[in-house]
């Protein structure tokens, strides 16, 4: 056993050297071969009448009216311009070039291509071994904690704008939560339960309501049914507040309904603005089912406090949560440096801390700011109104620009009312986008995930544009497919309008291309004659 354990490494590293010599041998084979067929053309010179060959084309290529030449070249603009719309509807799309995504995933593997180690090197442990990158949920998606009602909001703004704030791959996991949340505690399935299973998957929202009041009818004590119709008829928030008090009277001991009914009730009291309340309800939740800190409960109740101003409570929330062992949020760290931020931000001044430098308290609340971006590098856009604001989705992907929108949507009224914050923000993240990279090192957090773009294109409206960061360059074949169409489309307008002088400038330009190849067949006849060869193949 232990012979057989020895000689696979063994073999493995026979096998990476050949792979590798391979790979470096590859240029040289092909210098090899270029050279061969050199060689071969001028072997077969005279065999094949090469050179006859090549004066009746020139002679046929003499006879060809400038016409022709117009319409190979816009023929071959139009073909490298439609290849370039392509490329750039993937681009915007995917994020990559289809060229390169191709040429990638199938060339390289046949040219002996590996990966780059700057991919593994960013997880290099110390011994210099390269480790496993973490399996941190960075690309999970996320139930949005504050997530808004659809029939009293979403449904609201689509009346209004006529646009769907909401996809269908944010609302078809919404359905698969609820399937999970409102299965009830008994062992089968009752009738109405079965229609409400069937209810959350309707794709159609009148579909949904009319199956909710179907379970109604067979069973007035359904509870799911009422939080369907609280969520999705309901057209104002003490509608919905009324049925989820009726579905919470209801809801028996299931702990999943009572959680969600209870929190939606508490969201209800908050945006009705009994605010004491609604913050009353919350901890008495949390206290009620503390093992369901999953649920992130706790970022309602920092909204609220902060609405509350009550900033004392929640820095005390934050000293529980904001734990390394704990998975980290927008709310969680952009909260931790308004609070540090809000203690020196009215007297802050740019000016000034050049001069004198940043005291401890403004250095404390820099580096709060700094670890907050380097979280989520999306959320100082929307905080300081350079870009939009949306509903926001009712997923989020933790680090992307869902979550950066859903964040800013409720918080951005807390920074604005803490005066000098937003300034102490906007200063802060101007110094961290002049750092090249910024993101790839992760001193704080993992490096920030290159997935994020692809799942919040799946959970944002496409009237929307998705925040990018750091901004990804064009790839080259985007810009050699633009530098080629408009390339010959000039060809085609210079050839058009001026024939005869193009004429002259190809024959010139073919002349001085072919005058090396001419230079080295006139040297080669010299050193060993075509003759020769030709009588050696008569042998």
């Amino acid at each position: 056993m232990e012979d057989t354990a020895g000689s696979n490494p063994q073999s493995l590293g026979f096998t990476e050297k050949l792979k590798s010599w391979l790979s470096w041998s590859w240029t040289y084979v092909c210098f090899i071969w270029f050279g061969m067929v050199l060689i071969m053309i001028y072997v077969l010179w005279s065999p094949l009448k090469l050179q006859e060959s090549l004066t009746s084309a020139s002679v046929f290529l003499n006879t060809l009216t400038p016409k022709f030449y117009v319409a190979l070249t816009g023929t071959s603009s139009l073909i490298s311009g439609l290849i370039l719309i392509f490329e750039w509807w993937y681009f915007r799309k995917y994020g990559t070039s289809f060229i390169e995504q191709v040429s990638v995933s199938h060339l390289r593997p046949l040219l002996g291509g590996v990966e780059s180690s700057s991919t593994t090197g960013l997880f290099a442990s110390v011994n210099g071994e390269a480790e496993p990158r973490p399996s941190v949920s960075e690309c999970k998606v996320w139930r949005n904690p504050l997530n808004l009602f659809r029939g009293a909001e979403y449904n609201r703004y689509t009346w209004v704008t006529g646009k769907e704030p909401l996809t269908y791959y944010d609302m078809n996991l919404s359905a698969q939560d609820h399937q999970t949340f409102f299965t009830g505690d008994t062992p089968q399935l009752r009738p109405e339960d079965a229609v409400m299973q069937k209810a959350w998957r309707e794709r159609n929202p009148q579909a949904r309501i009319r199956a909710a009041y179907q379970a109604i009818e067979m069973n007035h004590e359904c509870a799911a049914a009422y939080v369907l119709l609280a969520e999705e008829e309901a057209t104002t928030i003490t509608e919905a507040e009324r049925l989820f008090k009726k579905a919470l009277s209801i809801a028996g001991k299931d702990i999943n309904l009572l959680v969600y009914i209870k929190r939606r009730l508490a969201m209800c009291t908050r945006k009705l603005g009994r605010i004491k309340e609604a913050v009353k309800m919350m901890r008495d939740l949390m206290k009620e089912f503390p093992l369901l800190g999953m649920l992130n409960i706790h970022e309602n109740l920092l909204e609220a406090l902060l609405e509350l101003q009550a900033y004392a409570d929640v820095q005390a929330v934050l000293a529980k949560y904001d734990d390394i062992s704990l998975p980290k949020s927008a709310t969680i760290c952009y909260t931790s440096a308004l609070l540090k931020a809000r203690a020196v931000s009215d007297k802050f001044s740019p000016e000034a801390a050049s001069r004198r430098g940043l005291s401890t308290a403004e250095m404390n609340a820099v580096e709060a700011i700094h670890r907050a971006v380097e979280f989520n590098p999306h959320v100082p856009k929307y905080l300081l109104e350079m870009k939009s604001l949306i509903l926001p989705p009712e997923h989020i992907l933790k680090r992307g620009d869902s979550e950066a929108v859903a964040y800013a949507f409720f918080h951005l009224q807390h920074w604005k009312r803490a005066e000098g914050a937003l300034n102490l923000l906007h200063c802060t993240w101007e110094a961290f986008r002049i750092i090249p990279y910024p993101l790839e090192k992760g001193h704080l957090f993992y490096p920030y995930p290159g997935c994020t773009e692809t799942a919040d294109r799946e959970l944002l409206p496409s009237f929307h544009e998705v925040s990018v960061y750091p901004k990804k360059e064009l790839p080259f074949f985007i810009l050699f497919t633009a530098g080629l169409c408009s390339f010959t489309a000039m060809l085609a307008m210079l050839t058009h309008q001026f024939p005869e002088l193009m004429g002259v400038f190809a024959k010139a330009f073919f002349s001085t291309l072919f005058a090396p190849l001419g230079f080295f067949a006139d040297k080669m006849e010299s050193f060993m004659p075509s003759s020769f060869w030709h009588q050696l193949t008569q042998i």
